[in-house]
């Protein structure tokens, strides 16, 4: 999904920021951020982190969970990849 994703922001026209280890959870996963909160907040750092690297306008993410959880930390704008293809009409 997140290739084709890339292919289609990069069709119309939307540049994508660097990222480092885009595999990276981080850290939302279903009760995960609940059931083991340290290590959820520890992943969220370094997923942030890596997410940063190209100091993006803001974060994409195809996940509304991470993206939930992406937000409660991010110095920028986190929204789902839907949210920003609709801004770019």
């Amino acid at each position: 999904l997140t290739n084709n994703v890339d292919k289609l922001l990069e069709q119309v026209g939307i540049p994508l920021a660097k990222t480092k280890e885009r595999h990276m959870c981080c850290g939302s996963a279903g009760t995960y951020s609940v059931l083991q909160a340290k290590t959820a907040g520890e992943l969220l750092n370094k997923k942030l982190s890596a997410l940063t690297v190209d100091q993006p306008e803001q974060i994409v993410t195809s996940n509304v969970g991470c993206q939930l959880h992406l937000g409660t930390k991010s110095s920028v704008p986190v929204k789902h990849w839907i949210e920003l293809l609709d801004q770019h009409q």
